[in-house]
């Protein structure tokens, strides 16, 4: 199964995160198969960015957000 999901970066305390589409048996910061975008939560408010095109060609293809990607999806005016 292919999820849409974050991958952890940055330093102790001062995370940012990398949307990412990954098969949901690889560990959360192994290996994926594309990324599609940041999401940096330590601005106020917390910033994202989001490649639309790629979301949308894999949400067709039957990828599954977690529910944090699809609260940003959301935000972004991604719909399924």
């Amino acid at each position: 199964m292919v999820k849409i999901r974050l991958k952890r970066m940055g330093q102790k305390k001062a995370p940012f995160y990398r949307i990412v589409v990954s098969d949901s048996r690889s560990p959360r910061d192994g290996k994926f198969i594309e990324e599609i975008g940041t999401y940096d939560p330590n601005t106020d408010p917390s910033q994202f960015k989001v490649n639309e095109e790629l979301a949308k060609k894999w949400l067709a293809n039957g990828a599954q957000p977690t529910e944090v990607v699809a609260k940003i999806f959301k935000a972004a005016g991604i719909e399924k």
